[in-house]
């Protein structure tokens, strides 16, 4: 198996060295055409807007949505996770392209600025019964998005409780004020870990 690492920017040596750890076959992705020989595909962390204008100019987008449309498993990272949303609010003007194919609604940078990130602990009862392992993980919400939304297809492994009183978003059409982050969602072969 050899899993490819889109490496346009952000935490892809990171994510390449784990691989390497786990005596997996990780290579950096720059290329659409270098997707061809990967079996499945992880999209790191990093800033989202500077991903996405580099992936535009090396003409990444059309075979990357592509690669989302055959079903081979892809895991999106924080940044990874804004990039695979079929939706995402809280962009900058003008917003960003997305590769889409996550059943989801995203907001970027939910969580605030650098000095707002934060650490807490999150329940995954059912993943760990499944998957075997502690009841909860450490989450990292570094500048993190939020998953406002997901679609019907979209098994929620765990969230993040959001305080009731704290107004999410606000557009000509919709306003929430009480939100789940959900902070492990599957959706058949498409993986997205805030």
């Amino acid at each position: 198996m050899v899993v490819g690492v889109l490496a346009l920017q952000g935490s892809f040596n990171e994510h390449i060295a784990v691989l390497r750890r786990l005596g997996v076959k990780g290579v950096e992705i720059k290329k659409p055409e270098q997707l061809d020989n990967v079996s499945s595909l992880i999209i790191p962390g990093g800033e989202s807007t500077t991903m996405a204008k580099l992936a535009e100019f090396h003409k990444l987008f059309p075979a990357l949505r592509e690669f989302v449309k055959m079903g081979k498993p892809v895991w999106g990272t924080c940044a990874g996770l804004i990039f695979l949303a079929d939706k995402a609010v809280g962009q900058k003007q003008g917003g960003q392209e997305l590769v889409g194919g996550l059943d989801c609604t995203v907001h970027r940078n939910f969580f605030g600025s650098q000095i707002q990130s934060f650490e807490a602990d999150v329940s995954v009862p059912e993943l760990a019964s499944k998957e075997g392992g502690p009841e909860t993980f450490r989450g990292v919400f570094i500048r993190a998005p939020a998953i406002l939304e997901v679609g019907p297809e979209v098994e929620v492994l765990a969230d993040y409780p959001v305080p009731s009183n704290k107004v999410l978003y606000s557009s000509s059409t919709v306003e929430i004020q009480e939100v789940c982050i959900f902070s492990l969602i599957i959706m058949v072969n498409l993986l997205a870990i805030i």
